[in-house]
């Protein structure tokens, strides 16, 4: 029969024997002496040991168990690579470039329709519009002020309009409509699907057919790119189609949440749920210490294959006329004008002869940073440049001898009135 010093070096050297790491040393020396579960097992064995030599054996061999369930280190939990090697995807002539995870966009071929030719600038319509009448402005501020829980709408109702002042100015829109292409390796588990990798060369990633949206809408499809696929052992479980159970790291037991550990309940009494162990089955695993490979659905084999992804997307950018009216210029991206231009075409051209020369001018900045811009990355499929004229309406009123201003802009009649005069402040409850 063992001392209490005997039994903690014996103790240690056992967790010694299991793991050979500097680690599991000093765990199982720190157990020991912060574990005060430990000292009253070892109370128990010292104890038992004055009444028979037999008995004392028997203890000494139970609680040797119990020690060895308590204190055995959980098998190390292998999660296996968090993506698959390098080596596990083939060299297809014409993606060689092709990574997990995908990569840039691939430049498109060169383009088969002949470079755009200067075309006549739009007609020359009437480039103003009139202005509001003072009943339009004076139910746009009236609306304006109901939609408010915190204004009165006295000053929109009682105000009296001295001033209206037309500052309508116009927009330049450029939308290029591009169609990009990516490819990436994917796998999926392989049940037994064709593998027809090497068989035939792959068609090119631009010479593989999509079903292009209308122009100017945005959207995406995923193609699997035909004579790619090839079954490859599952890089997660090494093609077991189990991996370790990460709730007990495959050991298939844990620490008895009941007794923590030690076997017993209260005092002498053995803990009936673990029958004294120490341990329990993991519920997750059901003590099996793995479970099916998440990876390969269990399967041990993926059908390894290049993806290619089509993007379709209408990049816009605008330009505003700047106007000293006073109004904030994103004010007037929330609202609509009076069309005057449209042109549509597969690359249209700057516009020319448009009575304002910073709409000119911005017209031949915005194609050709698209025109350089997206065909490097992309093909473009369509350009369309529009030209609005937005109504912008500046009203001077006065309301209890006080002179106030609000604005009246786009063919919603939205208004902006920052010093609105009567408010209130208003919480809610």
């Amino acid at each position: 029969m063992l001392n209490t010093g005997e039994w903690c070096k014996a103790l240690t050297s056992r967790v010694e024997n299991v793991s050979s790491t500097n680690s599991w040393r000093k765990s199982a020396q720190e157990l020991w002496d912060g574990e005060p579960r430990l000292h009253a097992i070892s109370r128990r064995i010292s104890g038992r040991h004055n009444t028979s030599v037999t008995n004392s054996n028997n203890i000494s061999m139970n609680t040797n168990m119990e020690a060895q369930a308590m204190f055995a280190p959980p098998a190390a939990a292998s999660p296996g690579p968090s993506a698959p090697p390098a080596g596990m995807f083939d060299s297809v002539p014409g993606y060689e470039g092709t990574v997990i995870g995908g990569g840039g966009f691939l430049p498109p071929p060169m383009p088969a329709y002949p470079a755009p030719q200067p075309s006549p600038g739009p007609d020359q319509p009437t480039w103003n519009i009139p202005s509001i009448s003072e009943e339009t402005a004076r139910e746009a501020f009236i609306l304006f002020a109901s939609s408010k829980c915190c204004y009165n709408s006295s000053p929109a109702k009682d105000g009296v309009i001295t001033n209206m002042e037309a500052f309508n100015t116009y927009r330049y829109r450029l939308e290029t409509f591009t169609e990009s292409r990516s490819t990436e390796w994917t796998h999926v588990p392989y049940h037994g699907q064709p593998a027809d990798a090497f068989t035939q060369s792959p068609p090119g990633p631009w010479d593989i057919p999509a079903k292009a949206p209308s122009f100017f809408a945005d959207d995406k499809q995923l193609i699997k790119v035909p004579y790619t696929s090839s079954v490859k052992n599952c890089h997660t479980c090494l093609g077991m189609a189990r991996q370790p159970c990460k709730d007990c790291s495959g050991a298939g037991n844990k620490v008895c949440w009941v007794c923590n550990g030690s076997g017993f309940r209260h005092g002498d009494d053995r803990c009936h749920h673990c029958n004294g162990r120490g341990r329990e089955n993991c519920g997750r695993c059901f003590g099996q210490g793995s479970k099916q490979c998440d990876t390969c659905n269990g399967k041990g084999q993926l059908l390894v294959y290049i993806n290619l992804t089509v993007k379709w997307t209408n990049n816009s950018d605008a330009y505003v006329v700047e106007q000293s009216s006073g109004l904030q210029l994103e004010n007037l991206s929330k609202v609509s004008g009076k069309e005057l231009f449209r042109d549509s075409q597969y690359m249209v051209y700057p516009v020319m002869g448009f009575p304002d020369t910073s709409v000119v001018q911005a017209s031949q900045r915005l194609v050709n940073d698209h025109q350089g811009k997206f065909s490097q990355s992309s093909r473009i499929l369509q350009q369309r440049q529009t030209i609005e004229l937005i109504p912008v309406t500046k009203v001077t009123y006065t309301w209890k001898g006080e002179t106030h201003i609000y604005f009246v802009y786009g063919n919603e009649f939205k208004v902006n009135a920052d010093n609105y005069p009567a408010t209130c402040c208003c919480s809610v409850m």
